[in-house]
Parts: structure tokens; sequence; C-alpha cells
């Protein structure tokens, strides 16, 4: 696949996350459903809840659109564990599949870009970037003999 192509799921993908992230601080209904601060409570869990998972959904979508892999390959397995918990919470609360198909689907899609973005090594996750070294200018001859 071409770079800008690639480019353009990572930021379509993102924006979508993004966009997640900010309803579940938003504090009323939204365009798209009721407020999460009632989803959640009636899911089981409190309503502050959704607020942490705002941040990781949040956090996750700049990962998703840095160059580096390493960090794509983060936001990619960060999602997949907020993703997992979506599922399971639609599974356990029998939520019908109209409301409850964009959990999985968007859980195979994360699956594929980790794996597409999986460090040759794991150490490479913990290790700094490598950075070019610079040249440092050595002095020259005349100035070494005199």
């Amino acid at each position: 696949m071409s770079k800008r192509l690639m480019s353009g799921v990572y930021w379509f993908l993102a924006l979508e996350f993004a966009l997640g992230a900010v309803t579940k601080f938003w504090p009323g209904d939204t365009v798209f459903s009721s407020a999460y601060s009632v989803k959640f409570a009636e899911w089981g869990y409190p309503s502050w809840m959704r607020f942490a998972v705002g941040a990781l959904e949040g956090v996750a979508a700049l990962l998703l659109v840095m160059p580096d892999g390493r960090a794509r390959f983060l936001g990619a397995t960060t999602l997949m564990f907020v993703l997992t918990g979506a599922v399971t919470t639609h599974i356990v609360n029998h939520d019908p599949a109209v409301e409850s198909w964009a959990a999985p689907t968007h859980l195979v899609i994360m699956g594929v870009l980790a794996l597409a973005n999986w460090p040759a090594d794991w150490r490479d996750l913990l290790r700094a970037p490598a950075v070019p070294a610079t040249r440092t200018p050595r002095a020259s001859s005349e100035a070494d003999s005199a």
C-alpha cells in the first residue's frame, strides 16, 4: 500500500477515536447517542469511568498519527485494550448488534494495525529513538602545530 493511503487510514481512525474521546467528556447527549455518563451507569460502571476511557482514546488517537512505528504500535494496542472492554461490555449487557457492531470492527482493525507496526524486538519499545551523531569540527593541523 502506498504511504499516503496508509497515512490517510491512520488519520481517519485517529479522528474517529478523538471524536469518541470528546463525546466521553461531553456532559450531555451528543448527536450520535445519549450521554455517556448515563450509558456507563447503565452498563454498570461508575460515570467517572468515561473520563478514563476518553483519555485513553484521546492519547491513543495522538499516537496513531505519529510517524514512528513504535508510537503507532502503542496507540493500536492501547485501543485494543479499550475495545476489548467495549466488546465485553456489549456482550455482557446483551446490547443489540445494531448498537454494538463498531467496537468489534474497530478491535479487528486495531489488531491488524498493531501487527503491522509490531516492533522487531520488544525491547525497541523501551529504547529511546536513535539520534544521529553530530560531527564535531576537528582542529586543523595548522592550529595543532602552533
